[in-house]
């Protein structure tokens, strides 16, 4: 055996030279694995060992690896937006506070601005003492830049409140032409007069508000609703800048969905969508599976809820695969309808679709979903039996409930997946079982299942939710008098006190009540939109309750059973107030008729009341009629979530 470095001959098996030492085994020149002088492949990795055969020892070690050469900044000019927010009177609040609180809020702070930002795809610039700048459109532009950086304003105005009670925020919103260096190191990303006018156009906001520019208003204003407010006159601005309050976001990402009608402003219910908002993201974050239950009687407005927390997913950088489906109140053949619709809705199926149609687009759909060969069939049969298109599989309820939650999973492994019930108090026994089986099955996935429904659930399910980890149960109770003033005045600015006072109470805390009251003004030609609001333009000193709740009470009464309709009825000609004296039948004694009102069936003792016993003045030869629970859920402040195949599609390279 020769020595490659001295050319010394030794002895066969040695593993080093006996002249010189060096190592008698061909080092690979690719990953360095010792090889035998008389192989000409490396064992390890199959790369020639020819050349390394004659190279030298110096030439076999391995060499350090080349350094990478800095990317140099390239300065160009882009369109941006530029996000400018602060905290209102930090320097008054930091002034009574012990240093290190201080440190201690300014940090609960930036960690919010920043995963706020992050969320709408934004850039943070830098923070400057209580101030925050973001930027969107660079280093990566997208279409709806504007509209992302003012929808993460509203967010970050909105949510600096949880960081104390006395703690707000304002922002400012600029879109235009910068000087922007990419890969910028320990320098500013974007330069120009468009970031001081941002600045100064922040300091013009009022406290908890956000104002933003014409470019802004003009890109953004499909999904966000805003007001005028002026030219303003900003410090160091030679010419006055015409600027737009930021009021609400009305639809999804670029105006998808979004309402004809005007919609009433979501009041009362903040502290609710926020809950809903942290429990999405924990959802995302843990990949773990989570229940909410938002429970409340008609009309409180658990489908504007629901609304709300669709428009804010849907306009998220991040995708969300949003499912919805109802449980109808009546009809024949519709076990398991809302997951039929959230089938339908997924594989993006039509009412004129043939059976031809519906199998091949369930087909292509799980081929895109399931993404091994065994499951799809499975899964496919599984889902034409939920459509009524194949006879359900041997292994019964089981096997179905198996294969449905192993289509969700797929979706859910793409990402943050909602499952959204609507009615569920309606639901067919099956749905509620499909559910519990979906959380008794499911681990490390983020899906996160909504069910909207009537406390009436609790009779047939008295255990719904009880014992899960991951149960979260939310009551929508009725609104105070000033906030449903708020949302009148919303929607009719100019509404007179007493008419408002009038509305207010007779909704009782409903919102649907006096969303359908202004919406019969509207079709009676007593007020007219104008501006983004209503105006009233004739008498409203006589106001009736619209027909479309009319038609909700009448549909409540004749589910009651006859004896409490009839009681009902007779409270509804005594007035507003009566005593409970004045409701016993004629001739009775107060000494032997305890209570008149009929003994409840032993199934119904745990209901809640369907009617409170105020029932409206009745007018001479008017039929009685009294307020009650809607009987079926009505948007009462706005138009139901649209269930789209997906809030927005992935994107694909």
């Amino acid at each position: 055996m020769t020595c490659s470095n001295c050319g010394a001959t030794n002895d066969p098996g040695q593993k080093f030279c006996g002249t010189c030492g060096t190592s008698l085994a061909v080092t690979c020149p690719a990953c360095g694995a010792a090889n035998p002088p008389t192989g000409r492949f490396c064992g390890e990795c199959g790369t020639s060992l020819a050349a390394a055969a004659g190279a030298s020892v110096a030439e076999l070690r391995p060499r350090p690896a080349a350094p990478v050469a800095p990317v140099a900044p390239v300065a160009e000019r882009r369109i941006v937006s530029v996000l400018f927010a602060d905290l209102v009177g930090f320097t008054t609040l930091a002034e009574g506070r012990d240093p290190e609180e201080t440190r201690e809020l300014l940090t609960q702070y930036f960690s919010l601005a920043r995963e706020v930002i992050d969320r709408y795809g934004g850039t943070v610039e830098k923070f400057i003492g209580d101030a925050v700048m973001a930027v969107w459109g660079a280093p990566v532009a997208r279409e709806q830049d504007a509209e992302l950086a003012v929808r993460a304003a509203l967010e970050l105005v909105g949510t600096v409140g949880t960081l104390g009670p006395s703690i707000q925020a304002r922002a400012g919103v600029l879109t235009g032409e910068a000087a922007v260096t990419i890969g910028a190191i320990g320098q500013g990303m974007v330069a120009g007069d468009l970031v001081n006018t941002a600045s100064r156009l922040q300091s013009a906001a009022l406290p908890g508000s956000v104002l933003v520019g014409e470019t802004t208003e003009r890109a953004a204003n499909q999904a966000i609703a805003f007001e005028p407010v002026g030219e303003q006159s900003l410090k160091g601005k030679a010419a006055p800048v015409p600027a737009w309050r930021a009021l609400r976001v009305v639809a999804e990402l670029g105006g998808k969905n979004r309402a004809d009608r005007l919609e009433a402003p979501f009041v009362g219910r903040d502290d609710e969508l926020r809950l809903l908002k942290d429990l999405f993201h924990a959802t995302g974050r843990d990949k773990r599976p989570r229940l909410v239950s938002v429970m409340g009687p008609g009309g409180i407005g658990k489908s504007r809820l629901a609304w709300e927390f669709l428009k804010y997913v849907g306009g998220l950088l991040d995708d969300t695969y949003w499912h919805s489906g109802r449980s109808p109140a009546y009809g024949q053949g519709i076990t398991f309808w809302s997951v039929g619709e959230m089938v339908r809705r997924r594989a993006g199926l039509l009412e004129t679709d043939d059976e031809a149609t519906t199998r091949q687009k369930v087909a292509d759909t799980v081929a895109r979903w399931v993404p091994a060969d065994d499951e799809r069939r499975w899964v496919e049969t599984a889902l034409l039996a939920l459509l009524g298109l194949e006879q359900p599989p041997s292994g019964g309820r089981d096997e179905l409930f198996a294969a449905w939650r192993t289509f969700f999973e797929r979706i859910a492994a793409s990402g943050p997946t909602v499952l959204l019930f609507e009615d569920l108090q309606w639901a067919d026994a099956g749905v509620l079982d499909f559910i519990d089986h979906l959380f008794e099955w499911t681990k490390n996935l983020p899906i996160l299942v909504i069910s909207l429904s009537r406390p009436d659930l609790l009779e047939r399910r008295p255990d719904w939710g009880a014992g899960r980890r991951n149960f979260v149960s939310l009551a929508l109770d009725p609104l105070s008098e000033p906030t449903m003033r708020d949302l009148l005045t919303g929607l009719v600015p100019g509404l007179s006190a007493s008419v408002a006072k009038a509305i207010v109470a007779r909704a009782d805390g409903i919102p649907l009540y006096a969303v359908e009251t202004v919406r019969m003004l509207v079709a009676d030609g007593r007020l007219k939109e104008v501006g983004g609001a209503y105006e009233p333009v004739g008498d409203l000193t006589e106001l009736a309750i619209p027909e479309t709740l009319t038609a909700l009470i009448s549909a409540r009464l004749d589910g009651l059973d006859p004896a409490e309709r009839s009681l009902l009825q007779d409270a509804a000609v005594l007035g507003q107030s009566f005593s409970l004296a004045a409701l016993w039948p004629p001739g009775c004694a107060r000494a032997n008729v305890a209570d008149p009102r009929p003994p409840r069936a032993p199934e119904r003792q745990r209901r809640p009341p369907v009617a409170r016993a105020r029932p409206v003045r009745v007018r001479p030869g008017a039929h009685p009629r009294s307020r009650l629970q809607p009987a079926r859920p009505s948007r009462a402040q706005g138009p139901p979530p649209r269930g789209g195949p997906l809030v927005r599609e992935p994107r694909r390279g």
